[in-house]
């Protein structure tokens, strides 16, 4: 594909992505550039404005899908690598505004380009296969907003199968929430605790030693489980896996 003939991709990072872990952000990167898009990372990108919709301050929402609907326009596609911040673009912003008027429509129009990151490689650029050798065990958790309210399942493991020395194997619990849900975690924390726990012992009897997500916050909270259960399991964005980066320290993990 030609640059000419490129589609114009924006990467929409997230928060956690570029304050916590910013190579997810260069895997999704190079995983688009060799599917042949042209990327651009927009400047004045923020929050989306979930945590403000799902606490109901209305007000920071609306004021945030202004301010990301502005810095988004113009691209072929709108790439996430993140379930939840896409399912936010694609599945809230379009109720937020009047319906029938100017701003709903715009929001119509970007939820319609936007995607997150796996599902787009797979669903709309038809790739089947990735360049990657990962020598290791691992095991696969399903975030809850990317399979609930993306339908974000067999696009992963598609392409986990093709990543070399790689053995997937499945959780029992794969599609049950680990406890994390934004602020859930900390307004219920002895539910959130015993949730995470019971994935994190489904995650160590499998015997993988990587547990992969398509969800920053769901990996954090994870990671930190399993950490402090003294687990050496190592925890990383199904990204940085499918494009072999895998050279910085597992999350939760300092170098």
């Amino acid at each position: 594909m030609s640059e000419t003939s490129a589609v114009r991709v924006a990467l929409f990072v997230s928060c956690l992505v570029d304050l916590f872990r910013p190579s997810v952000g260069f895997a999704a990167v190079k995983l688009l550039e060799q599917a042949g898009c042209l990327v651009e990372v927009p400047r004045g990108q923020t929050c989306c404005g979930q945590p403000a919709y799902n606490q109901g301050d209305r007000a920071d929402a609306l004021a945030l899908a202004r301010r990301t609907i502005d810095v988004l326009e113009g691209y072929d596609y709108v790439v996430v690598p993140s379930g939840s911040c896409a399912g936010m673009l694609r599945q809230h912003y379009p109720e937020l505004f009047p319906e029938g008027s100017r701003e709903a429509e715009r929001a119509r129009k970007l939820a319609a380009r936007t995607f997150e990151l796996i599902s787009f490689l797979t669903d709309v650029l038809d790739v089947v296969g990735v360049d990657a050798e990962v020598p290791a065990r691992a095991t696969y958790h399903d975030a809850c907003a990317g399979l609930r309210e993306l339908g974000i399942k067999q696009q992963p493991r598609l392409l986990l199968e093709s990543v070399r020395g790689l053995e997937l194997v499945e959780l029992s619990s794969a599609e049950v929430c680990c406890g994390f849900g934004g602020t859930f975690c900390v307004k219920y924390p002895a539910i959130s605790t015993r949730m995470v726990d019971d994935k994190a012992a489904d995650i160590v009897a499998t015997g993988a030693d990587l547990v992969l997500a398509g969800d920053l916050g769901c990996l954090m909270n994870i990671a930190g489980r399993l950490s402090r259960l003294g687990s050496t399991i190592a925890v990383r964005h199904v990204a940085e896996v499918l494009a072999g980066a895998v050279e910085q320290p597992p999350i939760g993990r300092s170098s």
